[in-house]
């Protein structure tokens, strides 16, 4: 059985990017009578903001979208990435890290502490050992994409210095432990996907389908975010925003259940 989810972080609230991707994942699960799923990526919890979670939801809701099971929180789930982490661990799959942020730079990590701790260095991140080699997936949108993550990112963290697990260990595990079957989200996070596919390989959990959509972009053509100030979703005029969103994924609907039947045909659930 089809299950889709929509996983925004609450750090502000619903931009009209991620108003596309709920709309886009909501027609897909839909369209493949399938289960809508949400979760709060809040695991960052310091960028985090419980009123954040409780905007987005509630805007989600005036426009007719609702989780068709118990929102989930990633800040309540940090048990299961214990456990995945502890597995790794235990199967010699990462490491401890010793490096600063700034020491390890902004380009794909050199793999310095992979031999060992330099002596009189005490760990701050524990990195995921990424094997050699190119990683490779069908996008429903975009086709076939290859990544070789061990030279183009490196040996990457699962577990923060601030003691916070990492986003790509937490989306794994929580894509596995409610069964998501497809994902349909911006293509801001098509370089993720090889790096989730890796630890879901070395987790022995099962790899969802994908569809990476086109992001909104903002008048300087940076994604919508709330570090560009991108402006909240008008409530107000959901009819209006809603058709913005559907105009924006090349459907001629109004509506979500007009939607429907040109979502189902442009994008069968199989690549």
């Amino acid at each position: 059985m089809y299950r889709g989810r929509f996983a925004p972080s609450p750090t502000g609230p619903l931009h009209m990017g991620s108003l596309v991707s709920a709309v886009a994942s909501w027609l897909d699960a839909r369209a493949h009578s399938g289960a809508w799923l949400v979760r709060l990526e809040d695991v960052d919890e310091p960028r985090c903001r419980p009123q954040c979670a409780a905007s987005i939801l509630r805007t989600l809701s005036r426009f007719g979208l609702h989780s068709d099971e118990e929102v989930v929180l990633q800040s309540r789930r940090k048990d299961l990435y214990r456990d995945a982490l502890d597995s790794l661990s235990r199967n010699g799959l990462v490491y401890p890290c010793a490096c600063s942020r700034k020491a390890a730079g902004n380009g794909p990590y050199s793999g310095a502490c992979r031999p060992g701790l330099p002596p009189g260095r005490l760990p701050r991140a524990c990195r995921f050992l990424v094997p050699p080699g190119p990683v490779a997936f069908h996008d429903r949108a975009r086709g076939p994409f290859t990544q070789n993550v061990a030279r183009d990112a490196g040996d990457f963290v699962l577990l923060r210095a601030d003691g916070y697990f990492a986003y790509q260990l937490a989306v794994v595990v929580d894509d596995a432990a409610q069964r998501i079957t497809h994902i349909v989200r911006g293509a801001d996070l098509l370089d993720n996907t090889p790096r989730q596919l890796l630890l879901q390989q070395a987790l022995h959990l099962p790899s969802p389908t994908y569809l990476h959509h086109e992001l909104v972009l903002g008048p300087a053509g940076a994604k919508l975010s709330k570090q560009t100030r991108a402006r909240p979703v008008d409530e107000l005029d959901p009819p209006a925003a809603l058709r913005r969103a559907l105009a924006f994924l090349k459907l001629r609907a109004a509506t979500l259940d007009e939607a429907l039947p040109e979502w189902s045909s442009r994008w069968p659930a199989h690549p």
